[in-house]
């Protein structure tokens, strides 16, 4: 039953100017981590009564392209509110083949009342159907929790987003015009088989008391369940062309690699995602699989692999191919190919590549592709500028990774797009270097890395800008399990944190980003308890962090130089800075722009 009684007092007390309530009562959709949301699961052929009495399932949609499930309710104010724009909303996608349904779930509001805003509806356009739910049978099944929370379905009924339709309307504000459109995102990425960019967010409007989200009966197999966190985890590197070792595509590949998944999902080793769940911040390329997708997998392949009934399939997904931001505005191919060889270790390599930009170029989205992205462990780009470059001493000979940091590439993640109004300056007469760790795996392959470049056509109203709080003067004792080295920055103006990047070798094994307030307060913006060097993750913000001047950024990562630590070259030796990887780094990359 809704509890909507404290959110409408204060509602009213916000508009007639109590001050202490500000704070608690403005609340716009805030972007969550898709595996906290219940997203990639395949929806139960859910019954309905509408208010007219028909009944239906979702089934009966099964040649629409979408169903979208509004929640809405008679009474409570931000609903309403967006009763016209659901209204508008339909207009615009049932032609594309998207249905819609109004779900009523308060079995408190009077039919009286209910019946008045579905006669809104209609009198405004609307051409779905209103349905009554006052068991909760179809908010239970989708785990609803606002009244203004919508719920994306594709053609296979799998769940590919949750939450607000936009940022118009929230506890305690309505704007002019929404600022951010999350359902016709949502939409017009379904329509096009495509992955979304943000799969979940909050629905501010009046707080639903549904009980336990309806768990499903049905058993587990591999079409109706395994497919899709597949599909969602692992095959944006388990496919054909891209850098996993083997491909997850079919119903023959994962049941032929059971017990390699298994361990690794056991291990929580894979997907290669190793912060903190319980930290205070979501971040939007979060990798990792919710406890309901671990044990669904780990029980499917302990009961033999059931491969189910093809026909609960999820929709394919249309994987980009090529260049990942569209075609760029500027391609530059290393001059060289490197030869990695079939055995051995391999030193960093150095690739110089001339842009012979002529002006200013503003970056809003790079893309580095290894043409052999197995052998790829990890590739950084820097920026070189010729000595009479009055800007030349911001990139000076790299300092260890320090200075000149442009752009990077680990498996899964070799592109970039900043926001809207936002770019990176890519200077004339720029050489950009590539810092290019190989690692063999059993054949002699070739590579020639490339790098792609989008431009704005004028500068962008905040320059994004990546830097480092980073530590060289350290000594790491030999045999010390456990030393602990600490860097920090000063903002000296306000800044908007978009994303962070920890980054040691063999012997870092932990980090932590701490963020100190003028005022003393402590953030913890990144716990990552398990650092591991084969997946240098940049972890993007799903929400900006906006930094007041005098905050300082303190990073601390801690080093394994013991015998138990398998990958250390030689525990007997004490380990100091340096750029290969049997030496050590202590660099805590952040990337944002300046607050104006």
């Amino acid at each position: 039953m809704r509890k909507c009684g404290l959110m409408i007092l204060l509602l009213m007390l916000s508009h007639c100017g109590w001050a202490g309530a500000t704070e608690s009562v403005r609340e716009g959709p805030v972007v969550l981590a898709a595996h906290a949301s219940h997203l990639g699961e395949q929806i139960g052929d859910l019954p309905f009564t509408d208010l007219g009495g028909k009944t239906g399932k979702l089934s009966d949609y099964k040649d629409k392209k979408a169903v979208v499930v509004c929640v809405t309710s008679a009474t409570c104010p931000v609903a309403r509110k967006y009763g016209p724009t659901i209204v508008e909303l339909e207009k615009r996608f049932a032609p594309q083949g998207v249905t819609f349904l109004a779900v009523n779930l308060s079995a408190a509001e009077s039919a009286e009342k209910i019946k008045e805003a579905a006669a809104e509806f209609q009198k405004a356009g609307w051409r779905g159907r209103y349905v009554i739910d006052h068991g909760a049978t179809m908010g239970k099944a989708l785990g609803a929790t606002s009244t203004t929370e919508v719920f994306v379905l594709d053609r296979a009924r799998t769940m590919v987003y949750r939450g607000a339709i936009d940022d118009q309307y929230g506890l305690g504000y309505a704007l002019s015009e929404p600022r951010q459109h999350f359902l016709v995102k949502a939409l017009d990425a379904v329509l096009r088989d495509d992955r979304l960019d943000i799969q979940a967010t909050t629905a501010p409007g009046c707080a639903l008391s549904l009980g336990e989200r309806t768990a499903s009966a049905t058993k587990v197999t591999y079409h109706n369940r395994i497919s899709r966190i597949m599909q969602n985890h692992c095959l944006e590197c388990h496919r054909k062309g891209e850098n996993g070792p083997f491909e997850l595509n079919t119903y023959e590949d994962v049941k032929g690699n059971a017990a390699m998944i298994k361990k690794v999902v056991a291990k929580r080793t894979m997907p290669p995602w190793f912060a903190d769940a319980n930290a205070a911040h979501a971040f939007k390329n979060d990798r990792s699989l919710s406890e309901r997708d671990r044990a669904d997998i780990l029980q499917w392949v302990e009961a033999g692999c059931a491969e189910g009934d093809k026909a609960d399939a999820p929709v394919t997904l249309a994987f980009t191919e090529g260049w990942r931001i569209g075609k760029p505005d500027l391609a530059l191919e290393a001059p060289i190919t490197k030869t990695i060889p079939a055995k051995g270790v391999l030193r960093y390599q150095y690739v110089q590549v001339p842009t012979n930009l002529t002006e200013d170029k503003w970056v809003t989205a790079i893309e580095v592709r290894p043409s052999a992205p197995e052998v790829v462990h990890h590739l950084l780009v820097f920026i070189k500028l010729p000595p009479t470059d009055p800007r030349a001493a911001q990139y000076k000979a790299m300092n260890g990774g320090l200075n000149g940091y442009f752009a990077g590439m680990v498996p899964g993640q070799g592109h970039v797009m900043f926001p809207e109004g936002t770019a990176k300056l890519l200077p004339k007469g720029a050489t950009l270097i590539f810092q290019i760790h190989y690692t063999t795996n059993g054949k002699e392959v070739q590579d020639r890395p490339r790098i792609g470049f989008k431009f704005a056509d004028k500068a962008p109203e905040h320059e994004v800008l990546t830097r480092a709080a980073a530590n060289r003067f350290f000594i790491i004792p030999a045999n010390d399990p456990n030393f602990e080295i600490t860097a920090s920055h000063t903002f000296f103006q306000p800044v908007r944190l978009l994303s962070i990047n920890p980054h040691s070798h063999v012997r870092g094994k932990a980090f932590k980003y701490e963020l100190i307030y003028p005022d003393g307060r402590t953030d913890v913006i990144l716990d990552l308890p398990r650092y591991d060097f084969n997946w240098q993750l940049e972890h993007q913000f799903a929400e900006p962090i906006d930094v007041p001047a005098g905050t300082r950024l303190k990073v601390t990562g801690w080093y394994d130089n013991s015998k138990d630590n398998p990958a250390n070259p030689d525990p007997s030796k004490a380990v100091g800075f340096g750029e290969q990887t049997w030496q050590e780094m202590m660099i805590g990359y952040f990337t944002g722009y300046v607050l104006k």
